[in-house]
C-alpha cells in the first residue's frame, strides 16, 4: 500500500495512508466508556520504520516528521533520515516548506446543525491540497467528519457554490485564529465523546488536519455556548404563548410541554431555543424526550403539537425560508409514530436509557450499574486528586486566605500582582470568599508551576479571565444560572473564549486540558467550593451505596 501510495503521483495518497497510521497508533481513549484499542503505540510504530532501511519507510518517515507533533520523536526522525539515501518525489523533500493559506473560508448552514471550514495547504512542490471539516453543532459542537482532497479551495468553493441553493446558507472567509481554534476543540471534545464517531476518512486524517491547524494563526478565540437564564426561556415561552402561533397551547400542559422543549432547546444540541432543523427534531422526538421526560404517556403524546406550532413560532422569528421551515415540519411527521410508540412502551429512561444507547450489548441492568457506578468514581478520584482525597472529602467552606508569593520568580511578580487584582475586584463584586481562595490558589500553583507563561507579552487581563474560567467550569456544581460565563468574563471586560489561555494553566498544575466533561478536571479538592464538594460527596456515597448493594447480592 506505501509503495503504491508513493507511485501515484498524488500526495494525498501517501499522506492519508500515513495519517490513518498515525492515528491508528495514537488513539483516542481519555472516555472513561471507550476501551483501549491493543496494538503497537507511536513509538513502536515510529522504531519500526527506523529499522527497516527501504524507500517506502524513508518516504513515511518523511512524512511522520511533519505530522508528529513532539520534538523527541522528530530528533529521532531527523537522526535517521540524515542516514537514508532513497532518492524522494519533490513533494515529500518540499513537505517542511509547505504553506498553509492565510484564508480559511466558512460554509454556514442556516440552520445551524453544523458548519464545514475549508482550509489550503500549498507544499513546497507546488502541489496543493485543501481540507474540508465538519463541525457539528448539534453533538456538541465537536467534528464529525473531515476528509482532503487535492486542489485548491478556491476549486471548493466553486464547487460549493455551484450546488448551493438561494435560502440564506452563506460561504465566506473567516478568521483563520478563530477556526483554529473552533476547530482544536472539536476535535479534543470529538475525542472525549462516546462512542466514537467515525468514517472512511475520520478520524484516520486528524494527524494530517492537526498539522494543517498548527499552520494556522495563533491568538484566536471561539465563541462561548450562550447560557439562558431561566427568566430568558419564561419570557421566551411567555411570548410563544401570546402569539398567534401558540394562543392555542396556552394551558398547564401545553406550558409544561413547553418547558421540556426549551429545556432541550436551550441546553442541548446547540443551545437555541429558535433553531430547529431536522435532525434535531429527529434527536428530540426518538431519544432525548422519551429518555428525559417521565410523565404518563397522555400528556407526553401532545408534545409534537405544541412542537410544530413552536417550529414555525421560531422560523416566522428568525426569519427562515419556507421551504426550510417545510422540511423540519415534515421530520415531526416522519418521527412521531416513532415517538408516539416509544413514550407507550415500557422503556429504560435516564442513565440506563443513555446506556442502552452507548452501548449495543446493553442488557443486564445490574451488571452495568456496577461497572457505571465504577467509572463514576475514577471520574470523581480524577477531579479531586486521588482516591484518598475522594474518601476524605469534607463539605467545609474555602477559607478566606492571603495569596500565598513563596515559590513566584520575581521577575513575574508584577504580571502576578495585576492578575491577583482583577480576580480579587471580581470575586468582590459577586460576593464570594470561595471563588476568591480558589482563584487566589489557582494563581499561585500556575506561576509556581510555569512561571515563562507570566513572561509572554499576553493580556493579564485576559489571563486573569482564564483563572476565573477555570474555577468557575470546575466547581460546575455551585454557580450555574446565578453567575453565567459570559456575565462572568464581561466583569473582566473579557469577550470570547479565554480557552485557550486556559490550557497552559491547566498543564501547568499537571492537568490534561482535554479531560472536560460537564466540568472541568483541576484534580484537586482545595480548589472546589463546599457546594461542590457536597455535590461529589453525595455522587460518591450513591455509587459507593451501588457496589456495596451489588456485593450484598451475591
Amino acid at each position: 500500500m506505501i509503495r503504491t501510495s508513493l507511485r501515484s503521483g498524488e500526495p494525498i495518497d501517501l499522506l492519508m495512508l500515513v495519517s490513518a497510521l498515525l492515528s491508528a497508533a495514537s488513539p483516542d481513549d481519555a472516555h472513561p466508556l471507550q476501551a483501549r484499542r491493543a496494538g503497537p503505540t507511536l513509538d513502536d510504530l515510529v522504531e519500526s520504520f527506523i529499522g527497516t532501511n527501504f524507500a517506502e519507510t524513508t518516504a513515511c518517515l518523511a512524512v511522520m516528521r511533519v505530522l508528529i507533533d513532539d520534538e523527541v520523536t522528530v530528533d529521532r526522525i531527523d537522526a535517521e533520515l540524515i542516514r537514508r539515501r532513497q532518492p524522494m518525489p519533490a513533494w515529500i523533500t518540499g513537505l517542511r516548506d509547505a504553506r498553509v493559506a492565510d484564508d480559511v473560508w466558512l460554509f454556514a448552514d442556516i440552520q445551524g446543525d453544523g458548519d464545514d471550514y475549508l482550509i489550503e495547504v500549498a507544499l513546497g512542490s507546488g502541489d496543493v491540497l485543501t481540507a474540508l471539516v465538519y463541525v457539528d453543532h448539534n453533538l456538541g459542537t465537536l467534528v464529525k467528519d473531515a476528509f482532503w482532497v487535492p486542489g485548491s479551495a478556491s476549486a471548493v468553493r466553486q464547487r460549493l457554490l455551484e450546488l448551493q441553493e438561494d435560502d440564506g446558507t452563506t460561504l465566506e472567509p473567516t478568521d483563520p485564529a478563530d477556526a483554529r481554534v473552533i476547530i482544536e476543540q472539536a476535535i479534543a471534545l470529538g475525542g472525549i465523546t462516546y462512542p466514537p464517531l467515525e468514517t472512511e476518512t475520520w478520524p484516520a486524517c486528524r494527524p494530517l488536519l492537526e498539522w494543517a491547524l498548527r499552520g494556522l494563526p495563533i491568538g484566536g478565540s471561539a465563541p462561548e455556548p450562550r447560557e439562558w437564564t431561566s427568566a430568558e426561556l419564561e419570557q421566551i415561552a411567555d411570548d410563544f404563548l401570546a402569539s398567534s402561533f401558540g394562543t392555542a397551547h396556552d394551558h398547564p400542559d401545553g406550558r409544561g410541554l413547553l418547558e421540556s422543549i426549551l429545556w432541550f432547546a436551550s441546553g442541548y444540541s446547540g443551545a437555541d431555543p429558535y433553531r430547529w432543523s431536522p435532525v434535531r427534531v429527529e434527536i428530540l422526538l426518538t431519544d432525548w424526550f422519551p429518555r428525559k421526560v417521565i410523565a404518563d404517556h397522555a400528556f407526553l403524546a401532545a408534545m409534537p403539537d405544541v412542537l410544530r406550532a413552536f417550529i414555525r413560532y421560531s422560523d416566522h422569528r428568525v426569519g427562515m425560508p419556507s421551504d426550510r421551515t417545510a422540511s423540519t415540519l415534515a421530520a415531526v411527521d416522519e418521527w412521531e409514530p416513532q415517538y408516539q410508540q416509544m413514550i407507550r412502551a415500557e422503556r429504560l429512561q435516564g442513565a440506563h436509557a443513555l446506556a442502552a444507547r452507548l452501548m449495543p450489548d446493553f442488557g443486564d441492568v445490574d451488571a452495568w450499574q456496577r461497572d457505571f457506578a465504577f467509572d463514576m468514581l475514577a471520574l470523581l478520584e480524577r477531579r479531586v486528586g486521588g482516591r484518598v482525597q475522594l474518601m476524605n472529602l469534607d463539605e467545609a467552606p474555602l477559607p478566606d486566605e492571603r495569596f500565598i508569593w513563596e515559590g513566584i520568580p520575581v521577575d513575574i511578580r508584577p504580571v502576578v500582582e495585576s492578575m491577583l487584582a482583577d480576580c480579587d475586584r471580581v470575586a468582590d463584586e459577586v460576593e464570594d470568599i470561595e471563588f476568591r481562595t480558589g482563584m487566589r490558589r489557582l494563581l499561585g500553583r500556575v506561576a509556581v508551576g510555569d512561571p515563562a507563561l507570566f513572561r509572554r507579552r499576553a493580556s493579564p487581563t485576559r489571563g486573569a479571565a482564564a483563572v476565573a474560567w477555570i474555577i468557575h467550569r470546575a466547581n460546575h456544581e455551585s454557580f450555574g444560572p446565578e453567575l453565567l460565563v459570559q456575565d462572568l468574563l464581561a466583569k473582566f471586560g473579557v469577550h470570547g473564549s479565554v480557552s485557550q489561555r486556559a490550557d497552559p494553566m491547566l498543564r501547568a498544575i499537571g492537568v490534561d486540558p482535554s479531560m472536560r466533561y460537564i466540568w472541568i478536571d483541576v484534580a484537586s479538592g482545595d480548589l472546589l467550593t463546599s457546594k461542590t464538594r457536597a455535590a461529589i460527596i453525595r455522587m460518591r456515597d450513591r455509587n459507593l451505596k451501588t457496589l456495596e448493594a451489588d456485593v450484598d447480592s451475591e
